[in-house]
């Protein structure tokens, strides 16, 4: 998969979810596309956090609504 496709296929994703939310009372989608410039690895301790820790910590809760697919 191409760069190009990559980035119009997270365009299509987040217009089909804004789409999901808007239908369920939900705001509107702020999170930037952009095309990668760096990428960090986490340290190992947070590498699948919630399945290590299966009570743990999440402050930023979900929305109660899936992305559709297909």
């Amino acid at each position: 998969m191409t760069d190009d496709d990559q980035l119009e296929l997270a365009r299509r994703t987040r217009d089909a979810y804004q789409q999901a939310l808007q239908r369920a009372g939900g705001g509107r989608i702020t999170t930037e596309i952009a095309p990668l410039e760096a990428f960090y690895y986490a340290e190992e301790y947070h590498q699948q956090y919630l399945a290590k820790n299966p009570g743990g910590y999440c402050g930023l809760r979900g929305t109660g609504v899936s992305c559709p697919t297909g």
